[in-house]
């Protein structure tokens, strides 16, 4: 009997409509992901002087990549949150929960008063939507993921776990083209003043497209399939913790380089670059908007190898070439804007090697009645090591080693990594999900 439904869950997809499926999965991360990393970028370019006390530029920028990072935090506790309905009631509903919690912070952002304004609390507030934010996108990940994954064909799991992973360069390009087209439209002095406001209130129309979309979903045959063997779990997190420990580290390990790489070269680098480079913002921007083709460009690619070879060799290829790039980056930034481009292209066109197979892999390392907990929570627990505070970090680094101090902290951020998946198992074989 529990054959005859897995072989129905397996062939339902074609017959459900692959397309919205798709289209689901990535509208959700991209609008998530836009969400996200227009809090980097603004942290990057104005929130320093905005929110908080006049003090070194140093220092204003420090505390605002401190802001940053505390999301990183908050993104375990959402996966655990929403992984823990996600197991129980099923991914649609979830998912329409994740994106309504990260909606509402990003808008309100938008709406924040400043140091000036409203003393001491502006910066509190700030960190506050910024953990919602955090909460929101620690949910969110683990559902689209299995949304593509659980309705995949036999054999092509790594490209519909894709989609997913196309969010993030597709929602990160929206994210810096409108705030490149306001820095033009505007100058820097408005865009400073008020005009860094616009995308975080965006995003309310943003989020009501991407529940349009989510709420006509259908749950996934795998979720269908155990609710009916009844496998439910009362406390998933306690399943995964006491049964699935080690996937859980080992996949929490295994992404840490990909989230190393991403933020020192989009919010860390951009820093850099118009603080130490004198880069103006514009050009900057412009250069981001042009590395992240790489990223969505070597996705598909990854991918399809991924199913293809396997999810380990190329995992194992991509972190070597991560470290490579990490070592390659103080001699790339001292040639000007040529060498920081050259940097931005190879770090995120890496980046997208590296990501694009975790999208089948990571769900792949549970069973389906943990696999929401499991998968969001090795995600998101990989962001803390990996992303949390690398943009600090990094500066900090910067302060007592120059840039050398941190490609060399990407580059032990990619041997974390290739250690975590040469110790892993291979998925590609496994039973369909």
């Amino acid at each position: 009997m529990a054959a005859a439904i897995e072989g129905r869950a397996g062939s339902q997809p074609q017959r459900a409509g692959t397309g919205r499926i798709v289209l689901a999965s990535l509208v959700g991360t991209t609008i998530e992901f836009y969400d996200f990393y227009i809090f980097g970028t603004a942290a990057a370019l104005v929130f320093g002087p905005m929110f908080f006390p006049k003090s070194a530029p140093e220092t204003q920028t420090l505390n605002a990549y401190l802001t940053f990072g505390i999301a990183f935090l908050a993104r375990p506790v959402g996966s655990f949150l929403f992984g823990h309905f996600g197991d129980r009631i099923g991914r649609k509903s979830t998912l329409v929960a994740t994106m309504l919690t990260m909606g509402v912070a990003t808008t309100l952002i938008g709406a924040l008063p400043s140091y000036a304004t409203a003393g001491a609390i502006a910066p509190w507030l700030l960190a506050a939507l910024r953990v919602l934010q955090g909460v929101g996108l620690g949910g969110e990940w683990g559902g689209a993921a299995l949304i593509a994954v659980e309705n995949a064909p036999e054999g092509r799991r790594a490209w519909f776990g894709m989609f997913p992973q196309l969010g993030p360069p597709i929602g990160f390009f929206i994210a810096t083209s409108l705030f490149l087209a306001l820095l033009i439209g505007f100058g820097e002095p408005a865009f400073i003043a008020w005009a860094w406001r616009v995308p975080f209130l965006v995003s309310a129309i943003l989020v009501a497209i991407g529940l349009y979309v989510r709420v006509s979903l259908e749950e996934t045959p795998a979720f269908q399939a155990a609710a009916a063997r009844d496998e439910r779990v009362a406390v998933p997190l306690g399943e995964v913790l006491r049964g699935h420990w080690l996937p859980l580290i080992q996949g929490s390990l295994s992404i840490v380089v990909c989230y190393a790489l991403f933020y020192i070269a989009t919010v860390y680098t951009l820093g850099y670059g118009v603080r130490a480079l004198a880069i103006p913002r514009i050009s900057f921007l412009e250069m981001l908007c042009v590395a992240i083709v790489f990223m969505a460009a070597a996705t598909p690619i990854s991918a399809a190898l991924a199913d293809r070879f396997g999810r380990r060799p190329v995992l194992l290829i991509s972190a070597v070439l991560a470290g490579a790039v990490g070592l390659a980056m103080p001699a790339l930034l001292a040639h000007g804007s040529t060498g920081v481009l050259v940097f931005l292209c190879a770090a995120l066109g890496v980046m997208g090697l590296t990501f694009a197979p975790l999208g089948a892999l990571l769900p792949e390392l549970f069973p389906t009645h943990v696999r929401y907990t499991g998968a969001a929570s090795t995600y998101n627990l990989g962001g803390i090591l990996g992303a949390s505070f690398a943009p600090s970090l990094a500066q900090v680094l910067e302060a007592n080693g120059g840039i050398a101090a941190v490609g060399a902290y990407i580059a032990v951020a990619a041997l974390v990594s290739f250690l975590a998946i040469l110790g892993m198992r291979e998925t590609r074989h496994d039973a369909a999900i």
